[in-house]
């Protein structure tokens, strides 16, 4: 892999994603399994896909972090997506969220729990703040149990888009 290396685990590898890659966000967002659980709840058309990485990249340049590219180390194949956003609730610059999505087929092999552990580890080495979120669909059950398992501590519901979601915190 030429690209720069983010974060790597024993089988995963985080990278930051290319001004080309929105047809692999796509992918990964374009079934209505994929996408019940995000905002929208419907499969993300290309344009949507251009548009959250353009978010994802503007992120990466304002706040040192985002969700990013998610490879398979063995043989460098897309899986999915993970890394940290501002999730604005409350406070203009709000906090910060740890989000992650898995395609399809790879779901089932533990490659959530490595991602939002290594994850959880990298962000507080690098001391991008005190504590971070995370949320979830309220039926999404599999992401409830990854994020106990890494060590997240429930805290109040939220709101988004209208639902009330079960939310989670880690601290230092």
């Amino acid at each position: 892999m030429s690209e720069t290396i983010i974060l790597e685990t024993p089988r995963l590898v985080l990278i930051m994603w290319d001004k080309r890659d929105a047809h692999m966000i796509r992918q990964l967002h374009s079934t209505i399994e994929t996408t019940r659980y995000l905002s929208g709840a419907a499969p993300w058309s290309l344009e949507k896909a251009e548009e959250r990485l353009k978010t994802w990249l503007g992120e990466q340049a304002r706040d040192g972090v985002t969700k990013y590219k998610m490879l398979r180390r063995d043989d460098g194949r897309f899986i999915g997506r993970a890394g940290f956003s501002r999730f604005q609730e409350e406070s203009e610059r709000g906090e910060f969220e740890l989000g992650y999505s898995i395609r399809r087929e790879a779901w089932g092999n533990g490659y959530a729990t490595e991602i939002a552990g290594a994850l959880a580890d990298w962000f507080f080495k690098r001391s991008f703040a005190r504590q971070f979120i995370a949320f979830t669909h309220p039926e999404n059950a599999a992401s409830q149990r990854v994020l106990c398992k890494i060590g997240m501590q429930p805290r109040a519901p939220i709101l988004v888009d209208g639902i009330v979601c079960p939310s989670f915190q880690m601290s230092r």
